[in-house]
């Protein structure tokens, strides 16, 4: 695994902790908005984006480790593919190999 993919793969992880962290504080929120708000969880460091998700769909992702949501126009083409894209966010899913690796070791679910 390159120095690279790892940084990238451990800045992803910290966003969908912080996500996972989060997501209390939404549930109550969600109640009244139908939604809640989370950060955007592409390996880029400088990121602070942030975008609406409805509780479902956040649940969804959560699904499956090597999944993340990203702000569309995030995604890095050599270590994910774009799965699902909607107005607000677009789905990445790790590719198979370290990127998936560092994803799947880094869930907070598992």
């Amino acid at each position: 695994m390159s120095e690279r993919e790892r940084r990238i793969g451990l800045n992803e992880a910290v966003y969908r902790e912080v996500n996972e962290k989060l997501r209390a504080v939404n549930e109550v929120f969600a109640t009244i908005t139908d939604s809640f708000e989370i950060m955007c969880e592409c390996g880029h460091a400088t990121c602070d984006e942030r975008f609406s998700i409805a509780p479902d769909a956040y649940e969804e992702l959560r699904r499956d480790p090597v999944l993340f949501a990203i702000v569309p126009g995030h995604e890095i083409p050599d270590v994910e593919d774009v799965v699902a894209r909607t107005e607000a966010y677009a789905v990445v899913r790790k590719r198979s190999g370290d990127p998936a690796k560092v994803a799947a070791q880094t869930d907070p679910r598992s």
